[in-house]
């Protein structure tokens, strides 16, 4: 048996010696690898606790060529990110599924166009598995960055991005915007609403022009003066509601494009003394807790499962990363469905 001196710390050696096997067989067991018989596997683990070994994380990334690491790139400003529920909800859902598969999560903020060299330079430098990206706007270079450092990627949203033509078919996560958008709008039309206004977000986002699109499909005659487009924060939310009332004061609903906007929204429409939803129905899209149901009155809204969509979008990579070890391709994308969710505000 290997000696322990006291307070050195447990090697694989020891670990080895006390489980009676070769120290290739412990250290396939200890790196998740396979070919070794279940008793053999039961005795190293035994080793392992009863020394309290932990291994080597840069011995084991040489063994493994992985990091046990993956970056969440977020193309938002540091102060939207940590003010909008959304994120926090994402992010929830990544975290938990990563640390289910004992994956570290890496968080990397794009604050402005000068992130794009740093966060470009840590990709390609081994740090990570893979990457995980959301938010992403048409013109992003973050698709061309993850292509360049050769990591396995799965985004958040339908890409769009102008700049990659080729990288259409890689893996993403995202609602089904327009399907809920058009529930939306119909419900609205179906309680008697005749001028429906819309309450956007960055046109750029294709989340945005899906929720537009839905819009559009029920209201085919669309009236441009019913039209505004915020950018998915309260403020801008606000912002709509005004330009909307001095264009169209006999407007009867509003669907905005998130429940952030919509709350914004709602504001306006009580400053300016107009009940909902007695004069304006108002409906929103995105059903968080924290913004829909403390809403006065609470928001009738279109829910995406915003958590869920962040497990799925670690799970797909993860499975992503197993394949690539096995020779195989790149994992389906998926749409995930959107309900609606009726409260006192339409």
């Amino acid at each position: 048996m290997a000696e322990q001196h006291p307070g050195s710390r447990p090697t694989l050696e020891a670990v080895a010696a006390l489980a009676g096997v070769s120290r290739a067989t412990a250290s396939r067991v200890v790196n998740g690898g396979e070919g070794v018989r279940k008793p053999l596997v039961d005795k190293v683990l035994r080793a392992v606790d009863e020394l309290g070994y932990i291994p080597n994380h840069a011995a084991r990334t040489l063994v493994t060529r992985r990091t046990g690491a993956v970056a969440v790139v977020i193309a938002e400003p540091e102060i939207r990110i940590f003010s909008d529920p959304f994120f926090s909800q994402q992010l929830r859902g990544i975290s938990k599924e990563l640390a289910a598969h004992d994956t570290q999560l890496v968080l990397l903020i794009v604050e402005g166009p000068a992130d794009f060299e740093r966060i470009a330079r840590y990709l390609s430098g081994g740090h990570v598995d893979g990457a995980l990206a959301f938010s992403l706007h048409t013109d992003d270079p973050l698709p061309a960055i993850t292509r360049r450092a050769g990591i396995p990627t799965v985004y958040g949203g339908r890409p769009s991005w102008t700049a990659a033509p080729g990288d259409q078919a890689v893996p993403y996560v995202d609602a089904d915007n327009r399907g809920g958008a058009r529930v939306a709008v119909q419900y609205l039309r179906d309680l008697g609403r005749e001028r429906i206004a819309y309450i956007g977000g960055p046109p750029d986002q294709t989340s945005s022009m899906d929720r537009l699109d839905g819009y559009r499909d029920i209201l085919l005659e669309m009236d441009p003066t019913l039209v505004a487009e915020g950018a998915f924060t309260v403020e801008s939310g606000a912002r709509a509601m005004t330009e909307l009332l001095e264009r169209r004061p006999d407007l009867d609903a509003v669907f905005a494009a998130n429940d952030l906007m919509a709350t914004g929204a709602l504001r306006v429409l009580r400053e300016h003394g107009i009940a909902v939803p007695g004069q304006v129905a108002l409906v929103g899209f995105d059903d968080m807790d924290s913004v829909a149901e403390v809403a006065d009155p609470p928001l009738t809204t279109v829910r995406q499962d915003i958590e869920g969509m962040g497990r799925l979008m670690a799970r797909l990579l993860l499975r992503g990363l197993h394949k690539d070890r096995a020779g195989a391709g790149a994992p389906d994308s998926v749409i995930t469905p959107t309900t609606l969710v009726r409260r006192a505000s339409a």
